[in-house]
């Protein structure tokens, strides 16, 4: 005879069939629900409105910009404002899509704007002011907004390039941390036939929008590499045949009586506060200041930089007078 089996126990590997007591009631409440559905799918979540306003919108929408992936670099920039954005594209900014309010007043700033990116073939999308807001990150929009891809940084030594024509000329940043300055440079370099710009990947300046800003499209033609160890990289360039010269106000030899012009440099600027730090400092060949009135301390990093590749290309007779 079987053995009657108590009420709210379910038999040993049964799957099917009613629940009998409490039991079942709580092991089935203790089961999980599987992942949490991503913001984009809640239909309460903001994020999914900005989704549906995007595809209204005929494109992508407009999202909040991922300051880091993985532990990485930021994955996009925005630039925000009406002035902002009309400098950008003036001065040659990589851009992705252009972000527009609907139903936005129009100026001659916005107008600009619009036929220099159908010009360039940016993506022009319609958005919200929330999803502007969002995507700004709290900066003013005025109703506009760029997005930036990342710069593509070169490897330093990608900038010893044989084939490039005349003694090559590059600039090092130990610690430039204005991007402002740093665009100056790079536009300083294309000016006087330098080949190239090194910035470390800590605690310096890299090629923001502000720093394309201020290079004046000279961004597009001189490769700026980032270094890990700027130390060991202008150690590399020492083997490669290079003479590295930082800048400094209490240095061993002024700019005019510089003899090395016509071989192959590395010219290394140093931050306005600290100057050259000790180990780039000790793996210099020479230590080169520009001379000056007694009126004034110091030279800005970014023209401090000028006078010196200004001088450089003069000996090296490039049809500076």
């Amino acid at each position: 005879m079987a053995k009657a089996r108590r009420p709210g126990v379910r038999k040993p590997g049964s799957k099917k069939g009613a629940v009998v007591g409490s039991g079942g009631q709580r092991r089935r409440g203790l089961e999980g629900k599987g992942p949490t559905p991503k913001a984009a799918s809640r239909p309460n979540h903001k994020a999914y409105k900005s989704a549906k306003a995007g595809e209204k919108a005929g494109g992508a929408a407009p999202s909040k910009p991922s300051p880091r992936r993985g532990g990485g670099k930021a994955t996009f920039e925005v630039i925000a404002g009406r002035n902002a954005v009309l400098e950008a594209l003036r001065a040659g900014v990589p851009a992705t899509h252009l972000y527009v309010v609907g139903r936005l007043d129009s100026d001659d700033r916005v107008r600009e704007t619009l036929k220099i990116a159908a010009d360039e073939g940016i993506p022009i999308l319609e958005a919200t002011r929330t999803d502007l807001e969002t995507l700004a990150d709290g900066t003013a929009h005025q109703g506009v907004a760029l997005q930036v891809p990342p710069y593509e940084y070169a490897h330093p030594g990608d900038l010893m390039d044989p084939e490039a024509p005349g003694a090559p000329l590059i600039v090092a940043l130990d610690g430039i941390t204005d991007p402002r300055n740093l665009g100056a440079i790079v536009r300083s370099v294309a000016a006087f036939g330098g080949h190239g710009v090194v910035v470390t990947e800590r605690r310096s300046a890299g090629m923001t929008a502000a720093a394309w800003k201020t290079s004046a499209g000279a961004a597009a033609r001189v490769p700026v590499a980032q270094a890990t160890n700027l130390t060991r990289a202008l150690q590399d360039y020492r083997k490669a045949g290079f003479f590295v010269l930082g800048l400094d106000m209490d240095g061993d030899v002024l700019l005019p009586q510089l003899t090395l012009a016509a071989e192959p440099l590395v010219i290394v600027v140093g931050s306005e506060g600290k100057g050259l730090s000790r180990l780039v400092g000790e793996t210099c060949d020479q230590i080169v200041s520009v001379p000056m009135s007694s009126a004034v301390e110091s030279l800005n990093a970014g023209i401090a930089t000028s006078v010196t590749l200004y001088e450089i290309a003069r000996q090296r007779g490039l049809g500076l007078s």
